[in-house]
């Protein structure tokens, strides 16, 4: 079983791809519009250029994005993405390129758990934690 996340942007999709690709080296594998839907009776009016459906490879993940149905503001309520870091100098790049334009939550430190870790939501309010993994004994 494998599980994926699919988040939904509300209309930022695009900005969203570009943003993760410079912060993230993430890689578009996949793009679908909704002006290429062969059903184009069931699109929102104005959605022709919108992202119906992508897909982005970042690190061994993949994570599907869309621009929704472009309701108003994305809400990414109650869900955290995890991202491992190889080093505490990897942990300070992610954790800067994602907090570019969003906000701290917890800033990057070392904890019980973890010689660095950190929280921030990123410019478009998607939660991350930043973490290097402790070695095990």
């Amino acid at each position: 079983m494998k599980i994926s996340p699919y988040l939904h942007f509300d209309g930022r999709c695009d900005e969203a791809i570009e943003f993760y690709k410079k912060a993230l080296g993430a890689e578009l594998q996949f793009v679908f519009r909704f002006k290429e839907n062969p059903e184009p009776q069931y699109n929102p009016p104005g959605m022709d250029d919108k992202i119906m459906h992508a897909n982005l490879l970042i690190g061994e993940t993949q994570i599907m994005v869309s621009d929704g149905q472009c309701t108003g503001v994305a809400k990414f309520e109650g869900i955290t993405l995890s991202i491992e870091a190889a080093d505490a100098a990897e942990a300070d790049r992610l954790f800067n390129a994602l907090v570019d334009g969003g906000s701290v939550i917890m800033p990057l430190a070392q904890t019980f758990f973890s010689p660095q870790f950190g929280m921030v939501a990123d410019k478009f309010g998607v939660h991350w934690m930043v973490v290097v993994p402790q070695p095990m004994p």
